[in-house]
């Protein structure tokens, strides 16, 4: 309702066609334009904003040249990528064999022209309507021309591209970098494999293969090189062990260590009213009161020492470490109490 209010030489309507060629406009014959969808304006966008490049070739400028390029041709047929999925899944170099995958497609060198030909006559195309186009106002013809030979030409790139997977996966199991993580090397090689579609020239009588495998290898070449100069900048590996906490242990090392102190005060303070026999045995047996480096007793030394046998000091230690952990209970039982230690320890 607005646009009919509106008038088609107004302000408005003029900084609606300086800001773009996308949704329902208005020409100069006064027709209504097709309304295009947000996905197919950004794609507009794209094409419009970047040159295409193309491999040239005498026979684009035929005057029956699409006619004889995608007509007369005969199809070829594309391949079943199916079991490259589940292949990825288990990236294990060994367990790869990419001489016979099902579904994988081996052209001719004259398949490949096709295919190649096809590909390259429609980013010609592309770019001779970017050329076309320039920086005026498209109009709806050449909107649509864009989008179905922008379309086209991604149709054939994938085609290309996926017949030649198994490529990438057989260099990728043949090159020994045990350093580099094989996902990522044939992430690697799969991106120098969409380069080489884009650059490869079928005119000079070449196999694909020839010139994708040379650039695949270059590309884990410099995948190498750009871990090793990363390692050498970080040489510390990756340890799992850093990523775990520690919070566990520092709770249970800290409870030991305040169960020995209360341990240790109760001996000293004689809380747990032990005999002379008892406290000599139990200083003696566990170094209390002596150097951190002097080493507790045996039950023979210290039976010596009190003049009894080993078996007798076994009893009377049992027996003093018996009222020790009674009285620890009680103290941890007893909140009050256990401040009440810990502050005379501290003025002590």
């Amino acid at each position: 309702m607005l646009q009919g209010i509106i008038g088609t030489n107004s302000p408005l309507d003029r900084v609606r066609q300086r800001q773009g060629v996308f949704g329902v406009q208005r020409s100069d014959s006064g027709r209504r334009r097709t309304s295009l969808s947000s996905e197919e304006e950004r794609l507009v966008r794209l094409i419009l904003s970047e040159p295409m490049d193309f491999i040239d070739s005498r026979s684009f400028y035929e005057p029956d040249a699409e006619f004889q390029i995608y007509e007369e041709a005969p199809v070829i047929e594309r391949p079943d990528v199916a079991w490259y999925r589940p292949l990825m899944d288990d990236l294990t170099p060994s367990k790869h064999s990419t001489t016979k995958e099902s579904g994988t497609i081996l052209l001719t060198a004259e398949q490949e022209r096709i295919l190649f030909r096809q590909y390259n006559f429609a980013r010609y195309r592309v770019a001779r309507l970017q050329k076309e186009i320039g920086s005026q106002e498209p109009t709806d013809e050449e909107i649509q021309e864009l989008l179905r030979w922008y379309r086209t030409a991604r149709r054939y790139r994938e085609q290309i591209a996926e017949t030649n997977l198994a490529l990438v996966l057989a260099m990728a199991k043949r090159t020994r970098m045990s350093e580099v993580d094989f996902a990522d090397l044939v992430s690697e090689g799969n991106m120098a494999l969409l380069r080489s579609v884009d650059k490869f020239d079928c005119d000079r009588g070449f196999k694909f293969s020839t010139y994708a495998c040379r650039a695949i290898l270059k590309a884990f070449s410099r995948q190498g090189v750009k871990l090793s100069k990363y390692r050498q900048r970080f040489p510390t590996d990756f340890d799992p062990a850093l990523e775990k906490s520690n919070h566990l242990e520092t709770v249970r090392r800290t409870h030991e260590e305040e169960c020995a102190a209360e341990v240790k005060h109760i001996v000293q303070s004689n809380a747990a009213e032990l005999t002379d026999v008892e406290k000599t045995v139990i200083h003696h047996r566990f170094g209390i009161d002596k150097e951190k480096d002097a080493s507790p007793l045996t039950l023979e030394q210290v039976g010596q020492i009190i003049g009894v046998t080993k078996e007798r000091v076994r009893q009377i230690q049992n027996k003093a470490l018996e009222k020790i952990r009674d009285v620890l209970e009680e103290t941890i039982a007893d909140p009050a109490m256990l401040e009440e230690q810990n502050l005379q320890a501290t003025r002590n």
